[in-house]
């Protein structure tokens, strides 16, 4: 079982950063694979990163990659997601999420299963 707690959304202009952190509880961070993801108003929920358990392995959707970095510390059950350049179709509300089951893979929402209660992002034009 894992709890995760999102932190660090905001309001920041086009061309701005912001810095999300996602804080786990659980003794077994470190063998889940972790996923930012986002939903905004009137859309699906979309996948925006993806980390593997021992950071081997980094996915990124088309639309964030070359301006947001996903990273984790398992030593502090966190992973974080840096967003540089944002644009206002970058606004929306950010989850992080975890699959069902340890060491495994996944860029589909549906086999995650551990959320958080997601941090709002808006960026203004």
């Amino acid at each position: 079982q894992l709890q995760l707690v999102e932190s660090g959304g905001g309001l920041v202009q086009a061309g701005g950063s912001l810095r999300l952190s996602c804080a786990a509880s659980g003794r077994t961070f470190s063998r889940y694979t972790m996923g930012w993801f986002r939903q905004a108003p009137g859309k699906e929920r979309e996948f925006v990163a993806l980390i593997t358990w021992n950071s081997g392995s980094i996915n990124y959707a088309d639309s964030v990659k070359g301006r947001f970095t996903i990273s984790r510390d398992n030593a502090k059950n966190t992973v974080a997601l840096q967003m540089n350049n944002l644009k206002p179709e970058d606004t929306a509300v950010y989850y992080c999420a975890a699959p069902r089951s340890t060491y495994t893979i996944t860029l589909d929402p549906a086999h995650f299963a551990f959320w958080g209660q997601g941090t709002q992002v808006t960026v203004s034009s």
